[in-house]
């Protein structure tokens, strides 16, 4: 497979990710600062932002100004407008592969989003969710299982975890966690299956533990980091006799062994501080997956969070 075909479908997969996850976050966010009066919330949003990597702005942190960093303004290089355009460039760069359907859905949701910025947020965030959904279906129905598929899975569970990553600091860093955990759960999908895996007893500690190392919820952050690992494993040719020889798999095994063996209350303890450490992890092997299989891996980056 071509370089730059394969940096582009693992990008599609990253930049989709993003724009889903982003709109979980913010969801989230709106429903904590509803939900709970006694909230600061140029507090909330200034942990917000220093969550998603966005130093420089201008003015009072407010609802609305993180709503125009984090959703509607596509200049803004951690925006959902921003990846759902970044996710329709890398496909047209790999058109020749993709399937009429992958890139009809990522270009009229590309074209959808003027419509979107007039919704209710939450009617914006849900429709982010349900088009993000629509694509990731599309893939997983026409794509054949080659290095395209393992290079767009990559990608993708690279880009869950860390933003996984994210909505648990945010939940952590909310004044009112019998408020703020629920919505995580429920953003992730994951309330049902919350409740049914620990039988109806719903405790912050018993959701942090869901979300993070849960083998078999797909949106937890051990379950996607095994997807990860998995994609890559295929993607190499013949494995070594000791060791790894892919510094990718080596950084995203280490973190994975970290969260799985280390007792869930030294996790919980700083919450905040060990997600930003697997933020750190994804991000190292982003870049060794670049180094490795992408050769004009300057192109593609994050220029505004800690992933690149």
């Amino acid at each position: 497979m071509l370089s730059r075909i394969a940096e582009s479908l693992f990008w599609i997969g990253r930049y989709l990710e993003r724009a889903d996850d982003t709109a979980r976050i913010l969801d989230v966010q709106m429903q904590v600062l509803v939900e709970d009066p006694g909230m600061d919330e140029r507090t909330s949003c200034e942990q917000l932002l220093s969550v998603m990597g966005v130093e420089e702005y201008t003015g009072t942190p407010n609802r609305w100004m993180i709503l125009d960093l984090l959703a509607h303004n596509p200049e803004s290089d951690t925006s959902i407008a921003a990846a759902i355009g970044a996710s329709r460039e890398s496909a047209r760069r790999a058109r020749e592969i993709l399937s009429t359907d992958i890139w009809a859905a990522i270009n009229t949701t590309w074209r959808g989003l003027g419509t979107a910025r007039s919704m209710r947020p939450p009617d914006m965030f849900e429709w982010v969710r349900n088009r993000m959904a629509m694509i990731s279906g599309t893939a997983a129905e026409t794509m054949s299982r080659d290095e395209g598929w393992q290079f767009y899975m990559l990608g993708r569970s690279i880009e869950r975890a860390d933003m996984t990553a994210r909505l648990l600091s945010t939940a952590a860093l909310a004044s009112g966690p019998q408020v703020a955990w629920p919505t995580t759960l429920r953003a992730c999908g994951a309330y049902e299956a919350f409740i049914r895996a620990y039988r109806g007893i719903e405790a912050d500690r018993q959701a942090a533990e869901f979300l993070l190392l849960d083998r078999w919820f797909p949106r937890s952050i051990v379950s996607s980091l095994v997807q990860a690992e998995k994609a890559l494993d295929k993607l190499a040719n013949v494995g070594p006799r000791s060791g790894f020889s892919d510094e990718a798999q080596r950084v995203l095994g280490r973190a994975r062994t970290e969260l799985e063996y280390r007792p869930l209350e030294e996790l919980v303890f700083d919450l905040p501080v060990e997600m930003e450490r697997l933020q750190r992890s994804c991000a190292a092997a982003s870049e060794a997956i670049s180094h490795r299989y992408f050769t004009d891996h300057d192109l593609y980056e994050w220029t505004g969070g800690v992933v690149l």
